[in-house]
């Protein structure tokens, strides 16, 4: 086994292996917010288009080059939920900041975000999506 590596090395396409030593899948996408160095955990593809299973953080035992080692054995793998890509996100501004022409600004604002940027809830990893992060995990980036 190589050195440990941080959460921020991995790469799709590194290899994720259960407690039993049984490999599980590949690692298709890492969430976290590398800006205040917190890792959520990952998307594993179990199978070349198969839908990402989540696992999370506190499951991740061990992080070497091109390898991912869970607390997880290949059965409890087999279990875990499925990954559901993030919600997107809104910046909320204040409403009120008196007048007429600000009572109109955001009103057009906020139809002018539901009708560009709509925001969306989470969601199950769609086929297209599938296709593209297995093409990025045999690519390694």
């Amino acid at each position: 086994m190589g050195d440990p590596v941080s959460w921020l090395m991995i790469r799709p396409g590194w290899k994720v292996y259960g407690s039993d030593g049984t490999e599980v899948g590949e690692v298709d996408e890492v969430t976290g917010d590398d800006n205040a160095d917190i890792f959520d955990g990952l998307a594993v593809a179990a199978s070349r288009l198969g839908k990402p299973k989540y696992v999370p953080a506190e499951r991740v035992t061990t992080i070497t080059e091109g390898r991912v080692d869970l607390s997880l054995t290949a059965a409890d793998f087999a279990g875990t939920s499925e990954f559901l890509e993030p919600a997107t996100s809104a910046e909320i501004e204040p409403g009120d900041h008196g007048g007429l022409g600000e009572t109109i600004g955001a009103d057009v604002r906020e139809l002018e975000g539901k009708a560009i940027h709509p925001v969306e809830q989470q969601k199950p990893v769609g086929l297209v999506r599938r296709f593209y992060l297995f093409f990025r995990r045999k690519r390694g980036n």
